[in-house]
């Protein structure tokens, strides 16, 4: 008999790469899981693949802050509490500095920076309520300040904003909820191309490991490969 699931767990940008085998990992480690994202046909879709009972499609766009809080008026209409949040969704302009255009700025920080300010002003409030919560950013090495320079200039900064992000969010809720950031490294997905070094099994294991860390487990943290690196 399995064992009951007492835990949801919402990842955005989760029809495909990262997002959706950490939707797979965490639906293996025994969580209910909301699949997010922007187009729910696509969600759909990815969820058949997984073929599992237990995970609930929704449609979100983390840039649209309308759209994040119809989510989560959804999800709280029919009792369903948000338990572990994972801001995966992202894209990657690789435009160099001076050839980067404001538009293409604006765009990526709306999406790997304010997408996950919005989601957590939605869902750690509740968390902080119940007494539990993990809060994952998928990030990168590539905004790290310590021994990097940001880069790609856009996708870099909005990263490095993340990271910033992360620390801020970690200290406004208490030690029962875990906010943390994770560089997955260079994965094997549309983004990472085929050429990376990474599979995405081995690039989603840090993200669902700090979904689902013990109340003892840290915060305020950046990890690769389920050690924590320097910011």
């Amino acid at each position: 008999m399995s064992r009951e699931r007492t835990r949801t767990a919402l990842v955005t940008g989760a029809n495909r790469g990262i997002g959706l085998e950490t939707v797979r990992q965490l639906d293996r480690a025994g969580l209910n899981v909301v699949l997010a994202a922007r187009d729910r046909a696509r969600g759909q879709a990815a969820a058949r693949t997984l073929g599992s009972a237990h995970i609930r499609i929704e449609e979100l766009d983390v840039t649209d802050a309308g759209s994040v809080a119809a989510c989560a008026r959804r999800l709280a209409d029919d009792g369903v509490a948000v338990d572990v949040l994972v801001n995966n969704a992202g894209i990657y302009p690789t435009d160099a500095f001076f050839s980067l255009g404001e538009d293409t700025l604006r765009h990526a920080l709306d999406v790997n920076l304010l997408g996950a300010f919005r989601t957590c002003q939605a869902f750690c409030p509740g968390m902080a309520e119940r007494g539990y919560g993990r809060v994952v950013h998928v990030s990168s090495g590539l905004g790290a300040l310590n021994g990097n320079v940001p880069s790609p200039a856009a996708y870099g900064i909005s990263k490095a904003a993340l990271n910033a992000l992360t620390l801020v969010v970690s200290a406004a809720v208490p030690s029962s909820v875990k906010v943390n950031a994770v560089c997955p490294g260079w994965v094997r997905t549309d983004m990472g191309g085929r050429a990376a070094p990474t599979s995405v099994e081995q690039g989603a294991d840090t993200v669902a490991w700090l979904a689902r860390l013990p109340d003892s487990g840290p915060s305020g943290g950046f990890f690769r490969d389920r050690t924590r690196i320097d910011w």
